[in-house]
């Protein structure tokens, strides 16, 4: 599947600033995937010693509970980048220039004054299940196997702040496209949406090399 987006890059210095944000982005989104295959193992080693030693996985539902953040957060950030969140393509697509820098600008401003609440809630949910003064330095427990859940509320406000920088370097970039009032500037670091022509070409071209490379 080729996304409907694109992304620009140069030597200026925001274009470098999102590149080096995209590698750390690139680490969680690993992160997360390797996440999803240890759930996977999970499963086969609970579903197996159910099966064959009459002995499932002790706490297999405490260790989902502590996997899920990891899995279901860590990769918003780089799913921003490349414009991956549900978009209303049809809408985005008929606006040429300024118009289309302004809506861009305008969603991107709603969505970093939502982040910017749920990383501040999120940082508060997990400080009152962090303490130093407890057990494994928290308040509260798994339900089945006592595992500690601050580590998995922790994951919680790294990825939103991730995010949150991700959406200000967002910002500033179509701000500055807006300020430029140029038809024909593309601005760098933003996902940018491919025309329908655009669009077919890469999935054609994905699988020419899915093809040759079988």
């Amino acid at each position: 599947m080729v996304s409907s987006t694109h992304i620009l890059s140069d030597q200026s210095r925001l274009s470098k600033v999102d590149a080096a944000l995209l590698r750390f982005e690139a680490f969680l989104g690993i992160i997360s995937g390797l996440a999803v295959f240890l759930l996977m193992m999970l499963a086969v080693i609970s579903v197996g010693g159910r099966n064959f030693f009459n002995q499932p996985l002790a706490g297999y539902v405490d260790w989902i509970e502590q996997l899920m953040p990891v899995i279901a957060f860590l990769g918003v950030s780089y799913v921003q980048r490349e414009g991956g969140h549900i978009r209303m393509d049809i809408l985005i697509n008929r606006l040429r220039g300024r118009m289309l820098w302004i809506a861009e600008l305008i969603s991107v401003l709603l969505m970093l004054v939502l982040m910017s609440l749920l990383t501040w809630g999120s940082w508060a949910h997990f400080d009152r299940s962090f303490d130093l003064t407890m057990p494994l330095w928290s308040r509260d427990s798994s339900m089945d196997i006592a595992l500690p859940l601050w580590p998995a509320k922790l994951l919680v406000p790294i990825a939103f702040s991730m995010l949150t920088l991700r959406l200000c370097l967002q910002f500033y970039g179509y701000g500055r496209a807006c300020i430029r009032n140029d038809d024909n500037y593309r601005p760098v670091a933003v996902p940018l949406p491919l025309d329908a022509a655009s669009q077919a070409k890469g999935e054609a071209d994905s699988l020419l090399q899915s093809g040759a490379e079988t």
